[in-house]
């Protein structure tokens, strides 16, 4: 990410016609904070940058959110459902894999490779819970693209969680499809 000046901040938030405290609102900073770093008295901490470059991006229309990618809604699986049951869910409907939900709550995700990788002839009969993932990432719905991104880097899927409640769910394609 290139960093931008003093200057840039003010020249965007004026192209906007956003006031200091409007871009300070949205970034959730204070508008004397935002005074300083336009007139180069301060050097923020990397993280308020960030927050003032989302905010300024977000007025201009141009920052995805996870609830804009995400796929809702969210076809799952219970952790005491049949791998068997899961099979046919997952080719009826085309998905390679499926988040595994207990009561809304995120629990992992399964997938034709954990399926593949039992050595049990009768891993059909076994429940979802012995064969899936454990590790299930999820965000809220407002967070950014960079943040889905970086952890779709590490994961499969990121599921969209609102108030314990699983919302969407985010797949590379999903991403893909957005930006293309």
């Amino acid at each position: 990410m290139e960093l931008p000046t003093p200057e840039d901040l003010r020249e965007r938030r004026t192209e906007l016609e956003l006031t200091q405290s409007e871009l300070a609102d949205r970034a959730d900073v204070s508008q004397p904070l935002i005074a300083r770093i336009e007139g180069g008295d301060v050097d923020p901490r990397l993280s308020t940058l960030r927050r003032i470059v989302d905010a300024l991006q977000e007025a201009e229309g141009g920052v995805l959110r996870a609830q804009d990618l995400m796929h809702s809604p969210v076809v799952s699986v219970a952790p005491d459902d049949s791998v068997h049951e899961t099979t046919e869910l997952m080719n009826e409907k085309g998905y390679s894999q499926v988040p595994v939900v207990r009561e809304g709550s995120p629990q992992g995700l399964i997938g034709t490779s954990d399926i593949r990788q039992r050595p049990e002839e009768n891993v059909g009969d076994l429940p979802v819970a012995e064969v899936m993932g454990e590790s299930m990432t999820a965000v809220e719905p407002d967070a950014t693209l960079d943040a889905v991104d970086s952890h779709l880097d590490h994961n499969d899927a990121v599921l969209v969680v609102e108030d314990g409640e699983t919302v969407g769910i985010i797949t590379e394609a999903d991403v893909a499809r957005h930006i293309s």
